[in-house]
């Protein structure tokens, strides 16, 4: 029985994990969306390849989440 409790995880540790993975998923594409406004100077371009850097941050934290994020 105290294997079963042992695999749980904890409210805090699953809080602490979803914020990890929501700033990996975050940082990126609002630093692409600033940093390619600023450049280029529309809004919309902008937002498009932000939201392209945010698909892309999505897999590669799906992918982070299952590998290194999991309770062994």
């Amino acid at each position: 029985m105290s294997d079963d409790n042992s695999s749980k995880l904890t409210i805090r540790e699953i809080v602490l994990r979803g914020t990890i993975i929501a700033v990996m998923i975050t940082i990126p594409s609002l630093t692409v969306f600033i940093v390619s406004w600023i450049i280029l100077e529309n809004l919309t371009s902008a937002a498009i390849l932000g939201t392209i850097v945010h698909f892309i941050a999505m897999g590669f934290s799906l992918k982070i989440s299952k590998n290194v994020l999991t309770k062994k």
